[in-house]
């Protein structure tokens, strides 16, 4: 086929997703121009300049920007995202926008894991994608960036897009680093403390050759479940192998719903903090 004749090809219905979309050349403010222009809702503008606007110019004609952080404290993966969601606030602010952090909650799939808190984790991938596909549509917004962090964060952030079908990135929150334990002389993560559980519980956990003593004496296999405990996870930032935060983050990266790099920049990275 030629290219004239490709372009002069036409569509069928059916061929494509028929999504409910603006004509292109429109304003970048096109969503919340609605509630801004003129003085059809006094009541919302009077609300939004006491939020922040700072004059008539940035709200008649700035589009408006949510900056949606899955955040909380408890959680390695979560506990760093608002200090994210402030670089991108300030982003946002210098180009001439206007920008709004908001957040929504989750839980913690390595804390829950073998207990009743499991049971509350696959729901909250509905509660992120509800409470940003909600405050997007009810407060106008005219673009969304998404700050994740922990498992169900990633889809949850990516079926909110999908619902309010408007302007939208995707930040993951970043991989933790690695840890690193003394008394079995090697890097540790995570998925260390459950394979040391099991050798543990089968009295099979032992210190490494040279391993230094604790208290003055020889570790024993709990001085070694203690030591992986307390290093396994140094810091801020996702679990720290390809399980589902990970793996998310990287699929979602292919298919171009955020900049690439990333699922792989680590957490506490200067890299992360530039793509923010």
């Amino acid at each position: 086929m030629s290219e004239q004749q490709e372009h002069s090809r036409e569509t069928k219905p059916g061929d494509y997703l028929d999504w409910e979309r603006l004509p292109p050349g429109g304003p970048l403010n096109r969503y919340s121009a609605k509630i801004t222009r003129g003085h059809d809702f006094p009541g919302a503008q009077a609300m939004l300049y006491a939020s922040g606007v700072p004059n008539k110019e940035m709200m008649k004609n700035a589009p408006q920007v949510g900056i949606a952080t899955v955040w909380w404290e408890g959680n390695p993966c979560n506990t760093h995202l608002l200090d994210l969601g402030k670089i991108v606030k300030k982003a946002v602010l210098k180009q001439d926008m206007l920008a709004w952090q908001y957040n929504t909650v989750g839980v913690s799939d390595a804390i829950t894991m073998g207990g009743e808190g499991m049971r509350f984790s696959l729901q909250t991938r509905e509660i992120i994608a509800d409470s940003i596909e909600t405050v997007t549509c009810a407060q106008h917004h005219d673009a969304n960036v998404s700050i994740p962090g922990c498992d169900k964060n990633m889809p949850g952030v990516v079926i909110a897009a999908a619902r309010h079908n408007r302007p939208f990135l995707m930040i993951y929150g970043g991989t933790i680093n690695k840890g690193h334990s003394e008394l079995l002389g090697r890097p540790i993560n995570i998925s260390t403390c459950y394979e040391a559980s099991g050798a543990y519980i089968y009295g099979k956990l032992k210190p490494c050759a040279n391993a230094p003593k604790v208290n003055g004496a020889d570790p024993t296999p709990s001085d070694v479940m203690d030591d992986i405990e307390r290093h396994a996870c140094p810091g801020a930032g996702a679990c720290g192998g390809m399980y589902t935060a990970n793996t998310m983050s990287t699929a979602i990266e292919a298919m171009g719903l955020c900049l690439p790099g990333s699922s792989s920049y680590p957490a506490t990275s200067p890299e992360k903090a530039r793509e923010c």
